[in-house]
């Protein structure tokens, strides 16, 4: 019988260009000290946008001033 893993027992890191958590995968495994981004898309960005202070839960909602009159 084969052995199964719990994907809750995984390693997890925090994205450095989204903030959002990523687990490891088997193919970063010799590189998981290295893994910095959750995927190419945000490696490829990361010059662009910085960590942004709040998290994807806890967005920052834009709401302009708009007079009534």
């Amino acid at each position: 019988m084969a052995r199964t893993s719990h994907k809750a027992e995984l390693p997890s890191k925090i994205c450095l260009t989204c903030g959002l958590p990523f687990n490891w995968r088997k193919k970063w495994a010799r590189e998981w000290d290295n893994v910095r981004y959750c995927s190419e898309r945000c490696r490829r960005s990361k010059s662009s946008t910085a960590v942004k202070k709040t998290s994807a839960k806890n967005p920052i909602i834009f709401t302009p001033d708009v007079d009534a009159s």
